[in-house]
């Protein structure tokens, strides 16, 4: 015969499971479902904040990318006089630095119809490769010239005193493919420009250019705006 004890043990159990696993459910509802409210809440609130407040929105958004350009070495007269160089060197060594700005970026693009990373010679293939990793997507990198070892084509552009030029593989970029540009900084765009008309003449489109430095002096992003392209970076130098 079984023991009463063990059979009213048993019986408890029984009812006790079902209230167990409907409080777990609950509560794992609960916290999914309040999880995606606080998300929505926020996206409108940032939404209200950027189309009403946008002073305000900006504001905030520079205070909150202040530890980043604190990060970021600035070397006076190199790599001549009078030029500031933004060195990204005491960023990159940074670990959580360096999370930080491919998390936002990765942020930003995650769900953006995107089929190749373009990186510009140099820095931008740290950057671009590791955007390019954490996305899921290929990366392709435009060099100077002379520096690819297979079939390339080239694009010629001024400087402030003669040329420079920047060559990409032929294979390297599919007709139709969507193509981000990564560098580490916009000064004057002339690189950025050239490789965009790289991308053109495989047949890809340039679905935006992200850096992480933009020096708003020299009007970069003017120059790539006027032409039709988009431009993002996240953090802002003033002069050269």
């Amino acid at each position: 015969d079984a023991n009463p004890t063990t059979t009213r043990l048993a019986t408890i159990l029984i009812k006790i499971k079902p209230n167990i696993f409907f409080i777990i459910l609950t509560l794992l509802l609960r916290i999914i479902i309040g999880t995606f409210i606080f998300k929505c809440c926020c996206g409108v609130f940032e939404w209200l904040l950027k189309t009403y407040k946008p002073d305000i929105y900006y504001r905030m958004l520079e205070m909150e990318f202040m530890d980043l350009k604190s990060k970021i070495r600035t070397v006076p007269h190199f790599p001549k006089e009078g030029i500031m160089f933004r060195d990204i060197t005491t960023l990159l060594k940074d670990a959580q630095g360096f999370r930080r700005v491919i998390d936002e970026f990765v942020q930003r693009y995650t769900g953006v119809p995107i089929d190749v990373v373009v990186g510009l010679d140099a820095r931008g293939f740290i950057l671009g490769g590791a955007i390019a990793h954490q996305l899921g997507k290929g990366f392709v990198p435009v060099r100077k010239a002379g520096k690819l070892p297979a079939e390339t084509i080239s694009h010629e552009y001024a400087l402030e005193y003669g040329t420079d030029k920047v060559e990409i593989h032929k294979d390297a970029i599919k007709k139709g493919d969507r193509v981000l540009i990564v560098d580490d900084l916009i000064a004057t765009a002339g690189t950025c420009l050239a490789a965009t008309h790289l991308i053109k003449k495989l047949g890809g489109e340039v679905v935006e250019c992200a850096f992480l430095i933009e020096l708003t002096d020299l009007k970069g992003r003017e120059k790539l705006e006027k032409e039709g392209y988009k431009v993002f970076s996240l953090v802002e130098f003033e002069g050269e």
